[in-house]
């Protein structure tokens, strides 16, 4: 009896202990990286399921204000993804900002939480969203903003204004019901966020400030996680920031559970662990924040992920446009790097 196990949890640890992912990179030469890119990405746009019909955005702002204190119009904007969905998101610029093409733009995406895009476009609105604020760093769409970018700040599906009042499944967290409930319709609530992020590029380029070969997207937490999956899969973005996360599933993920159904589709660490998702999105430039002090995701865990990511970018070839931002903080937004980062690449 003294081998016989009961706990699942246990369970899983023991098959993840000598774990593998088909798909993992371990090449070094150029060639190595060409067939496993090939290969890799394939696999992840199979895992992603079914993605959803595209719909006429049918944009519309529904208001707009000039944020003096801050130099920047903020604009709310609605927009259709799929027949059966929309996106609301905070729009800024610098006031004054004219409409001749010639703008970068970012997509920053929250974490998880909520109040969604909301601290995110650093509205304040009361002290428990400041103390969020204050927590992550966390209005890095309206810092890239009043550093002149054009912003777009959506909302994720189960959070914010598109969370269901907040509680729909009281003692449940809605992410993982909505990942059952589609599930079983092959639907995955990631692949669908990913999706909106691909809209909002759609809509960033009929914005007539914005140079449409010139948009980035950048996240922390599962913010991060959407800005890797997004990016890995959408060419358009062709510099991205991720914030917090990337390291290794067998750790914050069998380890620790520290996910849910929205960041996760079936069989993806059969195949490819976070790193190799983040090293699909080479050769576009990539910075990767880690903080000493994290919480969420350890530090040793995201350094571990971010050397996996360089091999990967050393086999392309293109070791200069991956960067690490080594910071003294916690689970939060560095944002010491990012804006020469955005500059560097995007342009201003």
């Amino acid at each position: 009896m003294a081998s016989r196990n009961f706990s699942m949890v246990e369970y899983f640890n023991r098959v993840a202990a000598q774990w593998k992912p088909r798909l993992s990179f371990n090449g070094k030469t150029a060639q190595d990286w060409r067939r496993w890119r090939r290969k890799a990405l394939a696999k992840l746009k199979e895992l992603m399921g079914r993605w959803p019909e595209r719909a006429p955005l049918a944009a519309e702002m529904v208001w707009k204000v000039e944020r003096e204190k801050e130099g920047v119009t903020c604009e709310y904007v609605v927009f259709d993804s799929d027949p059966f969905m929309s996106v609301p998101c905070y729009v800024q610029y610098p006031t004054g900002t004219k409409p001749d093409r010639s703008m970068a733009a970012i997509v920053a995406v929250h974490g998880h939480g909520p109040h969604g895009k909301t601290p995110v476009a650093g509205w304040a609105a009361n002290a428990e969203v400041r103390g969020n604020i204050e927590a992550h760093n966390y209005d890095y769409g309206l810092q890239l903003a009043r550093a002149g970018f054009l912003t777009i700040s959506p909302d994720l599906r189960v959070f914010g204004e598109r969370g269901d009042g907040g509680n729909p499944y009281p003692g449940r967290d809605p992410c993982n019901v909505q990942f059952l409930r589609g599930g079983i319709l092959g639907i995955y609530t990631l692949t669908l966020n990913v999706f909106d992020m691909m809209r909002a590029a759609d809509y960033l380029e009929t914005r007539t400030e914005v140079d449409p070969r010139r948009i980035g997207i950048m996240g922390l937490s599962q913010g991060g996680t959407i800005t890797a999956f997004a990016a890995a899969l959408e060419p358009r973005f062709k510099a991205a920031d991720v914030s917090g996360y990337v390291n290794s599933w067998l750790g914050f993920g069998i380890g620790d559970a520290n996910f849910c159904g929205s960041q996760v589709v079936p069989e993806i660490f059969y195949w490819m662990d976070v790193p190799d998702v983040a090293g699909l999105i080479a050769p576009r430039p990539l910075l990767i924040e880690m903080g000493v002090n994290d919480d969420c995701f350890k530090f040793e865990k995201l350094r571990e992920g971010f050397e996996a990511v360089q091999r990967i970018y050393a086999a392309a070839g293109v070791s200069d446009r991956l960067q690490a931002d080594v910071h003294p903080g916690a689970h939060a937004f560095s944002g010491r790097l990012a804006f020469d980062f955005f500059r560097k690449h995007l342009g201003k």
